[in-house]
């Protein structure tokens, strides 16, 4: 045979050898091929279907190719925000000359926290879509891509759980250092002058220097303007750092993607609003406002004839307030459909809030009180008034308004036998809600004590049943932010149960309030400290309580 015939015969034999497969799986029933059509149908919608359960479970929990980088990134953010920045801002309230030395430590952590998250999401950022975390368009992610393959010095990207603070910690700086290129920082810098003055250079020749040439030129009225600005700093970077923190817990679990950010800032917003009033419950129980009579005390009488309002006037306008910028969001994930029942039962919620507060107010109105009294007064206008029928009660010093605690132990009933989606996320809201009626009862056994036996000293009454009520609301405010949709799913997905999310928050919570009130030893600590030191140089100090 030719050479030319045999090498057309191996290649036909080859070609139907390879034919052959497709050849057997066709055949000749057509039935058949149905099936295999809806076999290979059925096999991709699965394949689809495991793929974009994939997706949405999809988090760093899931990647630990740059788990070292990421574990060290948290354990200095949280070594920085939650440890070191308190000290900062108790040091800071109390003027120490600690405070500068401590804010550039925790300078340090925030940047070493910052450039290992930094180096880890460029070596992995393709690994993972945090587009959730800031919501882009699909062509703007993918411009973002080109412009990155680009060689140029990028030094943060959208999954940095730490974006958007390096203003915030300008604030720090503000009596520290300023770097060269910060040109966001200029309206601060009037703040570097004042606390630098009055920490580290105190008895200086630098100090006098700056005593007779800066009133000169600056007056004092931006120099008090500037300092309650730096006042107000100081007390709000740790909401600064508490939204830190959250959020970066979000990136690094993929949460709130999509519609859900919705359902993920309802909860996490009305939980942090819960979180914080126990931290500010627990901080009037350990002494913080005793000056203005919020410490559960009599208010002392100084040279500040300015009047405050009461601890639970604030309480009462903040639920007020709370109620009044919910009423038009409760609808804003079906913007433009139907109102479901549920949207009803929170705007029902909302509307209690709104009256709770005005309630509250009016309760607190010395004005509204003068009015409730005016029959009485008219009636009575002929006793003196050195009787002891004439003179208001004792009860009259101390605000008890139980107001307040009714309209959390309500919500904490309405929600504990609201009805869920999955039995986990049922179980994770009976458990916030019971721990707020806890803290409302608790509050409760307060004005009780309290209308028994009024307190009579300047120094904080400190009640232990304070104790538990700030305990309740933390923990409570805790559990309502892992109670979001998006949040069960995540906790359903990993295999784990509504206990888990209850155990540790409470030992999260125990440390917490321990370690809160250990801060506030360590600013009066800090304000005994430089008052040592001011009367062994003869220099006076100033420090705010």
């Amino acid at each position: 045979m030719p050479s030319y015939l045999r090498n057309f015969a191996l290649y036909s034999g080859s070609i139907l050898l390879g034919l052959a497969p497709l050849i057997a799986a066709h055949g000749d029933d057509e039935p058949d091929m149905d099936m295999s059509m809806q076999m290979s149908s059925a096999a991709t919608a699965s394949a689809s279907m495991n793929h974009t359960v994939e997706a949405e479970s999809l988090s760093y929990f899931q990647h630990s190719e740059h788990g070292g980088l990421m574990v060290a990134h948290i354990v200095l953010m949280t070594i920085g925000w939650v440890f070191v920045l308190p000290i900062c801002v108790m040091l800071s309230i109390s003027r120490s000359r600690l405070s500068l030395p401590t804010q550039f430590v925790f300078l340090a952590l925030n940047g070493g926290g910052l450039f290992l998250h930094a180096y880890a999401g460029r070596r992995g950022e393709k690994q993972l879509d945090t587009s959730g975390y800031i919501p882009v368009s699909r062509e703007a992610m993918a411009e973002h891509t080109r412009m990155h393959e680009r060689p140029q010095p990028a030094t943060r990207f959208s999954d940095d759980s730490g974006q958007g603070t390096e203003p915030n910690t300008e604030s720090l700086r503000s009596h520290s250092i300023s770097f060269a290129g910060d040109d966001d920082n200029t309206l601060h810098e009037p703040e570097r002058d004042e606390p630098e003055k009055v920490s580290l250079m105190e008895g200086t020749k630098v100090e006098q220097f700056l005593s007779k040439r800066l009133p000169g030129l600056i007056s004092a009225r931006i120099l008090s303007i500037i300092q309650f600005a730096y006042d107000v700093v100081d007390r709000a970077i740790l909401l600064l750092g508490f939204t830190i923190l959250t959020s970066g817990f979000v990136t690094y679990g993929g949460l709130f993607k999509g519609a859900e950010i919705y359902s993920g800032l309802a909860h996490f917003i009305k939980g942090g609003v819960f979180f914080w009033y126990g931290v500010l419950t627990l901080g009037r129980w350990a002494g913080c406002f005793a000056e203005i009579g919020w410490s559960w005390n009599v208010k002392p009488h100084n040279n500040k004839p300015r009047s405050y309002p009461s601890a639970e006037f604030v309480e009462s306008f903040l639920i007020f307030l709370y109620g009044s910028t919910n009423v038009f969001l409760e609808h804003l994930a079906a913007w433009g459909g139907a109102w479901s029942a549920q949207d009803l039962e929170h705007l029902s919620i909302t509307i209690m809030f709104i009256g709770g507060g005005l309630c509250g107010m009016f309760i607190e109105s010395n004005i509204i009180r003068n009015f409730l009294n005016t029959p009485v007064q008219l009636s009575s206008s002929q006793i003196s008034s050195y009787h002891l029928e004439a003179q208001e009660p004792k009860s009259y010093r101390f605000s008890m308004n139980p107001i307040p605690a009714l309209v959390v132990m309500l919500l904490g009933m309405m929600m504990s036998s609201h009805h869920q989606h999955s039995m986990i996320s049922t179980m994770i809201h009976k458990q916030w809600g019971t721990l707020l009626v806890g803290a409302a009862f608790a509050r409760a056994a307060t004005y009780v004590v309290f209308y028994l036996a009024p307190p009579t000293s300047v120094f904080p009454g400190r009640p232990p049943t304070e104790i538990i009520t700030s305990f309740c609301l933390m923990a409570g405010g805790l559990i309502f932010m892992a109670s979001s949709k998006d949040t069960v799913k995540s906790i359903e997905f990993n295999d784990l149960d509504a206990m888990f999310v209850f155990t540790v928050s409470m030992g999260f919570i125990t440390f917490l309030m321990a370690w809160i009130i250990l801060v506030i030893a360590i600013k009066g600590w800090a304000t005994r400290r430089d008052k040592m030191w001011s009367k062994g140089t003869g220099y006076e100090i100033e420090g705010d309580a």
